[in-house]
């Protein structure tokens, strides 16, 4: 789908209903931020719009310029504004930050930022698994595991396709539940009793394959992030296997990196 893109004059930073609470602990970008989020979420703002610039978004609000640029600054790291240099900001698609240094579920965080995760089960089977699978999950020879395909959108768009590979004597009936209202996560802790521990991700790069590209509405060939995962439970217990394909124009990786004395 090609966005429409409105004239730059057809949008004023007063029709955008932006309020600063004066007496709220959250500052003034973040504020900002949400505001933004929340009319993109509510598609009041669309794709490819263009937007307001720094100097009009602070004079309609009567402040400086700088909380507002720390608002763009963040907006455009989650991929909702595109600034080119010498050119007004646009609505981009939104490229989703993961953080790699908590362990959350894909609701979990999408929620925590803002955002409307969903999900799509593809396909639950029960299967062999293939050497890679077994050796991750430390499975005994002739162990099955149950494959659960889903596709999972943020916002209604498509952002990532995962595979998650369960050993059947740790989660034996899973198929009964439903797992595209409930987050996996909660399933593993609430049902089967399995608190959540640690992973352990391999993360790497590849192109979209014609089948894939298919199902992400994404062009065959165009970039994809793929991330290896192995989750742990508090017995150090493997009990989930995925991998996941992410489009990689809308989702970008966050790791913080702390130097050692």
């Amino acid at each position: 789908m090609v966005a429409t893109v409105q004239p730059a004059a057809a949008l004023k930073a007063e029709s955008l209903g932006l309020v600063l609470d004066n007496t709220s602990f959250v500052p003034y970008y973040e504020q900002i931020v949400n505001r933004v989020r929340t009319l993109i979420k509510d598609n009041l703002l669309h794709e490819g719009q263009v937007f307001c610039s720094e100097g009009e978004i602070a004079r309609a609000l009567g402040i400086s310029k700088m909380p507002v640029r720390q608002a763009f600054q963040k907006l455009r790291s989650e991929g909702l504004l595109i600034i080119a240099k010498g050119k007004r900001p646009i609505i981009g698609s939104g490229r989703v930050p993961w953080d790699f240094q908590q362990l959350r579920g894909f609701s979990e965080e999408m929620r925590r930022r803002g955002l409307v995760p969903s999900a799509k089960v593809l396909a639950l089977d029960l299967e062999e698994p293939d050497p890679e699978t077994a050796q991750a999950l430390k499975l005994r020879l002739g162990e099955k595991t149950y494959c659960l395909k889903r596709l999972r959108f943020v916002n209604k768009k498509p952002v990532a396709l995962v595979t998650s590979h369960l050993p059947v004597r740790i989660f034996l009936g899973i198929e009964k539940h439903n797992l595209e209202k409930q987050s996996l996560y909660h399933v593993f802790e609430n049902v089967y009793g399995r608190k959540l521990h640690w992973a352990e991700e391999v993360i790497g790069a590849v192109t979209a394959g014609e089948e894939d590209a298919r199902i992400l509405q994404a062009s065959p060939g165009s970039p994809l992030l793929v991330i290896k995962e192995t989750t742990y439970d508090v017995q150090h217990i493997p009990i989930e296997y995925s991998v996941s394909l992410l489009r990689g124009d809308r989702y970008t990786a966050s790791v913080v990196s702390v130097r050692k004395k």
